[in-house]
């Protein structure tokens, strides 16, 4: 949960902007607009940074929409029944081509509200399709899917991305604030270049620390590890 509100991060873009009195840049206005562009520019760059997990009612046949805020399914676990609150069956993703070259008629195969397979193409990332098809009284599961972050309304709100992007947040209004200088400071287009660079280069660490410490890729290199040990005896 986040605790850093708007007024934290743009605090400290007004001290390096050099700018505390919000002559130049407006706090309440444009850097709250910036920071909000921001939270928007992280979550398209990395939709995990928003990721919902939600019990989600399901509609009847197989084509299958997230949630309204959604912009792009990530998993989906499990079902959930048709009240949303019984654990049940796990869901696994398989290529919908497999299904489509045996069972070219799936889509219209005899209806269920508990879901065996899903599938989804990142091509169209706000739908997916569930076999078997759902009927009309459709089951719920438990997906979770990337959101588009709320807007801060007001600097006194706390941010809707995790606290540990504030400081993400910071080097992006810093860019935003030293390129609209660009034609008036000699040095500002530089600088606008490097606080988006840091703003990129947070991104990319942090999505590498991620696969650096991901359970699952580790139990794979363990297992990889004592694989080669056995052999090796």
């Amino acid at each position: 949960m986040a605790t850093i509100t708007g007024t934290n991060i743009v605090d400290r873009a007004a001290i390096v902007l050099q700018d505390t009195t919000g002559v130049r840049w407006p706090q309440d206005t444009e850097l709250l607009l910036w920071l909000n562009d921001g939270q928007r520019e992280i979550v398209l760059r990395k939709p995990d940074a928003y990721a919902q997990n939600e019990t989600v009612a399901l509609v009847g046949g197989t084509k299958q929409t997230i949630p309204a805020t959604g912009i792009q399914l990530l998993d989906v676990i499990r079902n959930m029944g048709t009240g949303g609150s019984t654990p049940g069956r796990a869901i696994t993703r398989i290529d919908r081509e497999i299904l489509d070259e045996q069972r070219p008629d799936w889509h219209s195969s005899t209806a269920n509200a508990e879901s065996k397979h899903y599938m989804f193409d990142t091509r169209d990332p706000k739908h997916f399709y569930v076999f078997p098809p759902q009927h009309a009284t459709p089951g719920k599961v438990e997906m979770v899917y990337a959101a588009s972050p709320t807007d801060l309304s007001a600097l006194s709100s706390t941010i809707t991305l995790d606290d540990i992007y504030s400081g993400v947040l910071l080097d992006y209004i810093l860019y935003r604030a030293y390129s609209k200088d660009a034609d008036l400071t000699p040095s500002a287009p530089q600088r606008a270049v490097s606080h988006y660079n840091a703003f990129m280069a947070s991104l990319g660490a942090k999505s590498q620390m991620e696969l650096i410490t991901n359970p699952n890729a580790y139990d794979f290199k363990e297992a990889q590890e004592a694989k080669a040990v056995g052999r090796g005896q």
